[in-house]
This record gives C-alpha cells, sequence and structure tokens, in this order.
C-alpha cells in the first residue's frame, strides 16, 4: 500500500464519536414518556426518559452521532414535540413539518 491509499484507509475508518446530548420535556400528569426519532428508526417505547420530581421534566441522555436528527416525544402513548399542544399548533425554530402533517422536533448535533 502506497502511502496515499493508507491516508485514504485511515479517514474511511474514523468515524465521528457520538455526543452525550440531553433531550427533555415538561410533561405534568404523565405516567410515561419516551423518545423516538432518526436516531432510533422511529421506534416507540425503546428509549424512555426519567422523571425528576417534583418539577415534572422528563429527561435522558443518548449518545448521539454528529449530524441533523428528528425526534418526538411520546407521552402516554400520545406523539408530540411540546406535550399538551396539538402539533399544528406548533411554532417553534427548534420544528420542521413532517410527510404525517404534523411536526418534528430538529436537533442538530455538531
Amino acid at each position: 500500500m502506497n502511502k496515499t491509499e493508507t491516508k485514504h484507509k485511515s479517514r474511511l475508518t474514523k468515524a465521528a464519536k457520538p455526543i452525550q446530548v440531553n433531550l427533555s420535556c415538561h410533561a405534568p400528569g404523565a405516567k410515561e414518556v419516551f423518545v423516538a426519532g432518526t436516531f432510533n428508526d422511529w421506534k416507540p417505547g425503546t428509549i424512555s426518559l426519567h422523571n425528576h420530581l417534583p418539577n415534572s421534566e422528563w429527561a435522558v441522555t443518548l449518545p448521539l452521532s454528529p449530524g441533523r436528527h428528528e425526534y418526538k416525544f411520546i407521552v402516554d402513548h400520545q406523539w408530540c414535540c411540546v406535550p399538551g399542544t396539538p402539533d399544528e399548533s406548533i411554532n417553534v425554530p427548534d420544528c420542521c413539518a413532517n410527510s404525517l402533517g404534523t411536526m418534528n422536533l430538529v436537533l442538530e448535533v455538531s
């Protein structure tokens, strides 16, 4: 292998390290909160948030790769960006429309 091939090979094997990212939502009265998104193939029920009483703040820390991630919370089986608020009324800079006619939260990890 020549120097060019070695350099090219080392660039291919270096993967970006995941970054620990905190996701949280305020969901008073919720019994369970999950998050699903592009980082887990939108599988509900696989990533649960933990309730930090007494302020009803639910949170989880995830290792996410750098890049753009879209996600939603699932609060007591209801998909949402902001618990207790219909997606169509969301006017948040960190949201984008999805193909289902609702909104997704957007997170850029750098």
